[in-house]
């Protein structure tokens, strides 16, 4: 949505399905006309799956194309009479792009069809529907996940596309980003007359279309994540929390737009939010020394001088040694640890560490959060709710006092108890362990909302 906005784009509509009652809110408080983004003459429209009459309007969408299909006769409406091109889009991907370079390009080559192709490299390629092209970039065949010489065959001359020559011999391969943009009459005689029964674009009909219409190939050489699992959920995630990070939300000309909260600030109570706080100790002294020297501020001699190394800087890959008159120990700092913290969130007395903490979240004292996401809180208890809660043996929302967790997903309004342990010690991949709070996908632990 953002990527539209700033794009000047301002006819929308999104197609959901599976749980979508909190997107649809979500959509409908930012992007409206009353207090969201304001788009003149254009609008945002929620599309649902719905039933319709036939026995084909009883299935829910099967997939991208079905879905479009099934609102089909919204081009044919009087406010699209006009348009010419229809731009389809991904909801489950992270990017930023300009889409109006996307469509300048696809009218000006001419193209029934233009797919927003990524550059991509041998150890990564055989993890995507890769394109073969000619030298003007015409698509001329695909091929879903190659391996061995069924990749080689699909390496292609990326410098067609716009790449340096250095840098098109480290990315000979393109992958599709499922991001297409469709000259409107070619998209609806697609979904009506040649391929009536079809349900994927990137799988069924793009592919079947390459011999018969003009496809054409667009290089999007940036920051682009398909977020359509667990896996990749949480590391999109915890990837922000990099610096810089690959993808960053503080762009002042092309912002990320949501629905404003009105939230207070975080507040933040004795705690250390650290983005250099892995160290790797190599002597035994080191118990002894953190009697010695806090944490919070070391004095630290080196070759070049006295140093001063507190929790919130970063002194990058060098050798220390630290004297006093009763003892000598080394360390090496090894890596960055950075974290997030979102608005109107009370955080007392505990450690974050290369995590997100989502709006309006609780965290107690002693807490340890590692390597976790932590999407927040829908709204906020009084004092007296959490004393009576308290008092019946509840749980107030939040996380309490010295719980430990590590790689994990905590979905919203979760109630977490004081001296929990949350790790997947045993290294499980998958488990349904509904009856207990939690599930386990890929190795990560997900607690879903209103857990308890």
């Amino acid at each position: 949505m953002s990527n539209c906005i700033n794009s000047g784009i301002n006819k929308v509509y999104i197609l959901t399905q599976f749980n979508s009652a909190s997107l649809n809110r979500h959509l409908s408080r930012a992007y409206n006309f009353g207090n969201g983004v304001n788009f003149g003459d254009g609008y945002v429209e929620t599309l649902s799956a719905t039933q319709t009459p036939g026995e084909a309007g009883k299935r829910w969408f099967q997939g991208t194309a079905d879905a479009v299909r099934q609102f089909h006769w919204l081009f044919e409406d009087a406010r699209c009479r006009e348009i010419e091109d229809v731009l389809i889009l991904s909801g489950d991907h992270l990017y930023r792009m300009d889409y109006m370079d996307f469509v300048q390009n696809h009218r000006q080559s001419g193209a029934d069809i233009t797919i927003s192709c990524l550059p991509i490299d041998d150890r990564r390629a055989s993890d995507f529907g890769l394109m073969k092209i000619d030298n003007k970039g015409r698509i001329l065949s695909f091929s879903e996940k190659p391996k061995g010489q069924e990749l080689k065959a699909m390496a292609v001359d990326t410098t067609v596309l716009g790449l340096s020559r250095d840098e098109a011999e480290k990315k000979p391969y393109i992958a599709s980003m499922g991001v297409y943009v469709f000259k409107k009459e070619i998209l609806l005689n697609l979904l009506r007359w040649r391929f009536p029964t079809a349900n994927d674009f990137g799988s069924e009909i793009i592919p079947a279309s390459a011999k018969e219409f003009f496809i054409k190939a667009y290089l999007f050489n940036d920051y682009w994540e398909d977020i359509g699992t667990i896996r990749s959920f949480f590391e999109a995630n915890l990837a922000l929390t990099e610096h810089p990070p690959r993808f960053s939300f503080y762009d002042a000309a092309k912002p990320i737009y949501t629905s404003r909260r009105n939230l207070p600030p975080s507040k933040i109570d004795n705690s250390k939010v650290s983005e250099s706080q892995s160290l790797t100790l190599l002597s035994t002294e080191w118990q002894k020394a953190k009697n010695v020297f806090p944490l919070a501020s070391m004095l630290i001699r080196h070759e070049t001088g006295l140093r001063c190394l507190k929790t919130c800087c970063c002194v990058p890959n060098f050798w220390a040694s630290v004297f006093n008159s009763r003892l000598t120990f080394f360390f090496i700092l090894l890596q960055l640890v950075d974290s997030i913290i979102s608005h109107g969130s009370f955080l007392t007395d505990c450690f974050i560490e290369h995590s997100v903490v989502g709006i309006r979240s609780r965290i107690n004292a002693n807490v340890h959060l590692e390597d976790t996401v932590m999407l927040g809180a829908d709204f906020y208890e009084t004092g007296e709710e959490k004393v009576a809660l308290l008092a019946e043996g509840g749980v107030p929302v939040g996380i309490g006092e010295n719980t430990k967790i590590k790689d994990c997903i905590i979905d919203k309004n979760a109630r977490i108890g004081k001296n929990v342990v949350i790790a997947n010690s045993e290294g499980v991949q998958e488990a349904d362990r509904s009856s207990e709070g939690f599930y386990i996908r890929s190795g990560i632990t997900v607690l879903p909302a209103r857990c308890k």
